[in-house]
Parts: C-alpha cells; sequence; structure tokens
C-alpha cells in the first residue's frame, strides 16, 4: 500500500473513445518523508511524509532521526506495515513513479461545510405546492407519531451538513502527467478547490 498528498485544482473532461469524461486534476508537490514510526519505539508503524516549503533546503541532522518540521508546511502520517517501512529511508522523495501501473486508487478527504442546512436541502426533500393558498413550501413536516412520544433516532431533520470525511474507493486514474506532477482521476473528489487530499493505492 503507497499514498500520496495531492491538492485538489479543478474539474475538466477529456476525450477517451470519442467520450467525455469528467475529471478531476490533483497536483502532487514535492513530497518528503519527514520520519518513520516503529513498532519497537512507538508500538505502532507508520510512515511521516511531508510536503517541502517552497525554497527550503532539507537536511538531516547528525544525531537526529528526522528532519526539521520548519521546512514543511503540511505533515500528514499514514499507518503501513514494516515491510512496506523498510522500502522507504528519511529524505527521499515521493514521486509520481509510484503510480506506475496503477489503474485505480482511493481518494480521501474532508467534504465543503454548508454550515446549518434545512432538511429540504441537506436530504434533499421534495418541496411542497406552490400554488395559491398552500402554507406548505419548504418545511420539514411530522417528525413523529403519538406513541411512542419522542423523536426516533436517525430521523431526517435539519442540521449539520457536510464536513465528513468522505472515502472513494476504485477511482480510476486517466492520466499521470509527470513533467507537472498532475493526476487525472475520473468524477468528482472531496474538498474545495486548493484542498490537500490523500491518494491511497
Amino acid at each position: 500500500m503507497a499514498w500520496l498528498i495531492a491538492k485538489k485544482l479543478e474539474m475538466t473532461r477529456v476525450i477517451k473513445d470519442d467520450k467525455f469524461i469528467p475529471v478531476t486534476l490533483l497536483k502532487v508537490p514535492t513530497l518528503k518523508v519527514v520520519g518513520k514510526k516503529t513498532l519497537e519505539k512507538d508500538w505502532y508503524s507508520s510512515l511521516v511524509v511531508g510536503i517541502l516549503r517552497s525554497g527550503s533546503e532539507w537536511k538531516l541532522k547528525e544525531g537526529k532521526s528526522s528532519l526539521s518540521l520548519c521546512d514543511f508546511y503540511e505533515i500528514r502520517e499514514f499507518r503501513c506495515e514494516e515491510w512496506d517501512l523498510a522500502k522507504f529511508n528519511i529524505g527521499d522523495e515521493i514521486t509520481l513513479d509510484v503510480l506506475d501501473w496503477v489503474g485505480l486508487v482511493s481518494v480521501e478527504w474532508i467534504s465543503k461545510w454548508n454550515w446549518f442546512t434545512w432538511a429540504m436541502k441537506k436530504w434533499n426533500f421534495h418541496w411542497g405546492r406552490a400554488t395559491h393558498g398552500s402554507k406548505f413550501h419548504r418545511a420539514l413536516g411530522s417528525i413523529g407519531n403519538r406513541k411512542p412520544r419522542r423523536t426516533h433516532k436517525g430521523k431526517k431533520m435539519h442540521g449539520h451538513h457536510g464536513n465528513y470525511v468522505i472515502t472513494l474507493k476504485k477511482v480510476p486514474v486517466e492520466l499521470v502527467n509527470k513533467e507537472i506532477s498532475v493526476v487525472w482521476v475520473r468524477g468528482w473528489v472531496p474538498g474545495a478547490r486548493n484542498s490537500l487530499v490523500k491518494i491511497i493505492f
């Protein structure tokens, strides 16, 4: 299992087999292995990956087991097995070469936050009649029975909308451009523009 951190740019479309296919452009910045978490020292194994700041120089100081965190503006930790951890050394750069022969990936990030949303928008309820005399347009309606005298758990009502961690599995990779470090994946990707997403494969 491998991972990448990418920045969501925009959506567009490509032509493939005489068909328009919607794609999302993901920009992969310069990724460095910042550190490692091992079973012996940390009771679990994971790889710490960071996005290098533009113009910064990374150097592994003597006697240190990880890079300086000041050179990175975003750091993520990915769980992995011990044999996967042995493939990387601290300071290694993770490039798009890991996507060679990869056809399907999983994309994970946080969806857009729509604050407090009414039920019609949140759950895609149908609206009421807009004719003369109707007093029911965007209201929720009945939320229960006479018995039990309470609202059932899981009732679709108004409330918090968005800001959830969403994982899209088996997303096809349409194109990989290593010159500009951009990955084209089919369909939509959670999150707003310029937000970071995790590519898992």
